[in-house]
């Protein structure tokens, strides 16, 4: 099946709980996801995982369910080769590649091998340069 920049799925995380909340659509601005437990964080504003790092675990029978490793969107994207300060266009927002996602070690929970498994693969972080809304049926383009 072709890749084609589709948006798989939207969360938040929850102020009080910290769990994944899924969403139809965001609201961002500057400093992330509106609602966010973490909205603010400087250059860790909004996590895009694609598919990828899900599918890495399952090939080494590490099944787990969307919104495990944190993200706001879940993307059919490689984004592996996304380059830091590259930009990208998600409905009327523009992001902006800050960092690569470092492994966090609360991942081990799930299975011991798990956080050297996809340490390149769990995601990236997007500052937001121009805000506004998103929603499932966005493509992600690259600017």
């Amino acid at each position: 099946m072709e890749k084609q920049n589709k948006i798989l799925r939207l969360c938040l995380a929850d102020e009080q709980t910290k769990q994944m909340i899924e969403k139809s659509t965001l609201q961002l601005e500057i400093g992330g996801v509106v609602g966010d437990k973490y909205f603010g964080r400087e250059n860790r504003e909004v996590l895009l995982t694609s598919t990828y790092g899900y599918e890495l675990a399952l090939s080494h029978d590490i099944p787990m369910e969307y919104g495990t490793l944190g993200e706001n969107i879940l993307t059919d994207m490689n984004i592996k080769n996304l380059q830091l300060g590259e930009r990208l266009k998600v409905g009327e927002v523009i992001f902006e590649v800050s960092m690569l996602c470092p492994v966090c070690t609360h991942l081990s929970v799930i299975k011991k091998e798990l956080p050297k498994l996809i340490k390149n693969d769990r995601g990236i972080f997007l500052k937001v340069i121009n805000g506004g809304t998103i929603t499932l049926e966005d493509k992600i383009e690259l600017l």
